[in-house]
């Protein structure tokens, strides 16, 4: 489905980019993944995906430095030769009420997920406009389309990106990339399984399905918008929530 691409995943040496970088391994694409930190994590993750007999090469970064992340987007397109594909997953939460809410822990947040997404976007967009048949896809939250209480830094990162991603639709449509933003819900993930019993009791409530959602059934829908079936979307904000925000 998605052999001879080549896609950047920011974030993706965990969690939901780590099963959206190896689903989309596993379709045939080349994959190059961003982290911050953790290169043992990431040089996993890369082994894993050759497995699929891919090319995967793991490059540390912060998203959220401009002149940064130009470099090695360069990179980037030297080792691969081109970018088809670019999802936007790197993320982080400092949460708290705004009244305790440091004017840094907001900054920081919205740095990452949205600046980042924005750095990555611009310094990639040319390689991806050449591909022909470009996609984006943005990892936004449904907390950007309903809000929380005790995180207005991550809600309003998240609700900027939906619409940094309806304003690049419409910019990068006459190229034929697409771009899309997908909103998990509750999902089985590193930063979820540290929330106590009784707060994920609460969120279970309030999801139809009565359940978490999986990292991989996030990943299959990035996997779909990656594609050509899905070549007709774009502007798209798609919930993966069980229901939790109907």
């Amino acid at each position: 489905m998605l052999k001879g691409k080549t896609a950047v995943v920011t974030g993706g040496s965990r969690g939901i980019g780590k099963a959206i970088a190896m689903a989309m391994a596993k379709h045939g694409a080349d994959i190059a993944i961003i982290f911050y930190d953790n290169r043992l994590a990431a040089e996993a993750v890369c082994k894993e995906a050759a497995q699929f007999g891919v090319k995967a090469e793991g490059y540390q970064c912060n998203v959220a430095d401009f002149e940064g992340s130009k470099k090695i987007c360069d990179k980037i397109i030297s080792d691969f030769g081109k970018v088809d594909i670019l999802v936007n997953n790197a993320g982080i939460t400092k949460d708290s009420l705004i009244l305790r809410m440091s004017d840094k822990d907001f900054a920081s947040v919205i740095d990452v997920s949205l600046k980042g997404s924005f750095n990555f976007i611009k310094h990639l967009s040319k390689s991806i406009m050449r591909s022909g048949s470009g996609r984006i896809i943005n990892i936004s939250s449904v907390i950007g389309i309903m809000g929380n209480s005790g995180q207005a830094n991550y809600s309003t990162a998240k609700a900027g990106l939906i619409g940094l991603t309806k304003t690049v639709a419409k910019e990068f449509s006459s190229r034929n990339v697409t771009c899309n933003a997908i909103a998990p819900g509750f999902i089985e993930t590193e930063m979820t399984a540290d929330l106590p019993q009784t707060v994920k009791d609460n969120l279970l409530t309030s999801i139809p399905l009565k359940r978490i959602g999986k990292p991989q059934e996030v990943a299959n829908l990035a996997v779909f918008l990656a594609s050509d079936l899905s070549s007709y979307i774009t502007g798209e904000v798609i919930k993966v929530d069980g229901g939790m925000c109907i």
